[in-house]
């Protein structure tokens, strides 16, 4: 199909583009590296009536590193993802989540901040954030800026915290001490490569070899991403080989949660699979926090 008629405009700043969106607030969209939003688009479940578009504004691209933290700014490909030398430890995970994201093409054009705002149920990426207490940085007019927990940005389907005229800048991923490991671990569909179910995993283990923290974050299987506190906790004090990682898979997929359903895998599923998805990415992110 052929998108409704729009308007175009490609900002050299934040500044400018900010201006762009607090002018048509309700009209506006922003424009990242558009493989969600032009679909749609296309099929005119979206129709704005001008498209902002991020790509030529530079500081909106790489890394930072604060000490506290690694930022991670939101026109950062995918693809820059899979081979930043600055995401290590922890942070790792983000690579590991960029590099199952569709094929080539998606990678080389899509951005963690433009995954991250679209807010795909089946998106890899806010799984990462989600079990690595992320913070979105969101700027506003007038050098207004604030930090959004990872934990209250997902708000709803294809919702998030933002509002209308701000913009999705970066992300503040904390540094993490110790023996940690991570892993995402995901079922895919086989067309469009978005997670049926994934589950990403943070493990940290004590010296004695047993978990001191974990976290958990299941994408796919709900209208949002979630974390599992009781898993988590059930991780604690756990080993591979005591029950404590069969156990959490279970109260996983336990979770009380509106799992997904449809064409692709009813609810059933869902919940099998992150249960099987889940032993995998605990499992694998033990081994590495070992390694």
């Amino acid at each position: 199909m052929i998108p409704k008629e729009f308007e175009y405009a490609a900002p050299g700043t934040l500044d400018e583009a900010l201006t762009l969106l607090a002018a048509r607030p309700d009209e506006a969209k922003v424009l990242a590296g558009g493989h969600s939003l032009i679909p749609l688009m296309k099929l005119r479940l979206a129709e704005p009536t001008l498209l902002v578009d991020l790509g030529r504004i530079g500081p909106l691209r790489g890394f930072s590193n604060g000490g506290s933290d690694l930022t991670i700014r939101a026109m950062t490909t995918h693809q820059q993802l899979t081979e930043a030398a600055e995401l290590t430890g922890a942070a790792g995970l983000i690579a590991d989540c960029a590099r199952q994201i569709g094929d080539p093409q998606v990678r080389n054009r899509g951005t963690i901040g433009g995954s991250l705002a679209h807010a795909d149920p089946a998106a890899d990426l806010t799984a990462a954030v989600l079990a690595l207490d992320a913070e979105l940085e969101a700027a506003g007019q007038g050098g207004a800026t604030r930090r959004i927990k990872a934990a209250d940005f997902f708000t709803d389907l294809l919702t998030t915290a933002l509002q209308p005229d701000e913009i999705l800048t970066q992300v503040h991923v904390p540094q993490q001490q110790g023996h940690v490991g991570t892993a995402y671990v995901k079922l895919r569909n086989k067309a469009s490569h978005y997670a049926l179910v994934g589950v990403a995993a943070v493990v940290t283990l004590g010296d004695d070899g047993r978990v001191s923290h974990a976290a958990l974050a299941v994408t796919g299987a709900a209208a949002t991403p979630f974390r599992v506190p009781a898993a988590e906790d059930a991780l604690r004090d756990g080993q591979p080989d005591n029950g404590a990682v069969d156990h959490a898979a279970d109260l996983l997929a336990a979770h009380d949660v509106e799992w997904n359903s449809d064409l692709h895998g009813s609810a059933e599923y869902r919940k099998h699979m992150a249960s099987v998805l889940a032993k995998r990415a605990i499992r694998l992110a033990m081994q590495r926090a070992h390694a």
